[in-house]
């Protein structure tokens, strides 16, 4: 008997003690919520980000239900295309101290992805931070917020820069913010590793779980346009598709005038 009882009093010290760890860790990781910094990031294997080069934004949305697309706000700064994992960022929607962090952060490759509220206020990122994150050879900025120094921004071809807007106004340094937490940019959530691809048409997200499955389905799409393409060009194409749909759908067709 006593010895039961030894086993349960030891048996309950352990479990107050993990009980009390993983509280701590739990406190640690929530203490001061809206200004904290978390230094690693899930990145997805570089092979797999790599997949999605030169495969069209519009064709991996369609292969995603149209869905994970940043909001037609985010737009192109320079001519420069967008692929690499999300490095994120959460700033107040004037002040970009966590931004500078960030790219002091970041790795070769990385792209800084900033929630800033989408305001125009304040410009967030401009010539000397991204002069840094050529520097440290990072593989864009999004910035869901303003920009300036654009005519800089604009011609250097070293990476993409998309931002909601432009403004001369800058911004100030004081905090707070987060690195590496899951953020909205364009509507979207992104979290730290998730995949971002950018064209001119925009920016799309890909949760990496799925990305071996939307990378596999987009290059399908590709080829079936690729000869859809082809048969446009040569007069081949079907369009019989379409009136079979209008029927299914009970479209009216009136051989008459509009009276």
């Amino acid at each position: 008997m006593k010895q039961n009882n030894m086993k349960c009093k030891i048996f309950l010290s352990v479990m107050v003690t993990c009980f009390s760890v993983f509280s701590i860790a739990q406190e640690n990781t929530a203490s001061n919520v809206g200004f904290r910094i978390f230094t690693k990031v899930n990145r997805p294997d570089p092979k797999l980000v790599e997949g999605f080069h030169n495969i069209p934004v519009a064709n991996i949305a369609d292969m995603m239900n149209r869905t994970k697309v940043m909001d037609a706000r985010i737009k192109k700064i320079n001519k420069n295309n967008l692929l690499g994992p999300a490095f994120t960022v959460k700033v107040r929607s004037d002040d970009n101290l966590m931004a500078h962090k960030a790219i002091s952060m970041a790795q070769p490759g990385d792209i800084i992805v900033i929630d800033a509220e989408g305001k125009l206020d304040n410009a967030i990122i401009g010539e000397q931070m991204v002069r840094t994150a050529i520097q440290r050879k990072l593989g864009g900025i999004v910035v869901d917020g303003a920009v300036r120094d654009s005519d800089y921004l604009a011609k250097q071809t070293d990476i993409p820069v998309y931002a909601a807007g432009i403004t001369p106004a800058g911004p100030y340094k004081d905090g707070p913010g987060e690195i590496n937490t899951p953020i909205s940019v364009g509507g979207v959530v992104v979290r730290p590793g998730d995949i971002l691809v950018g064209d001119d048409d925009g920016v799309v997200v890909i949760e990496p779980q799925s990305a071996q499955y939307v990378l596999e389905q987009s290059m399908k799409k590709n080829a079936g346009e690729a000869k859809l393409i082809e048969q446009i060009t040569n007069g081949s194409r079907d369009y019989s598709w379409i009136d079979k749909a209008l029927k299914e759908k009970s479209v009216q067709i009136i051989d008459d005038v509009y009276k």
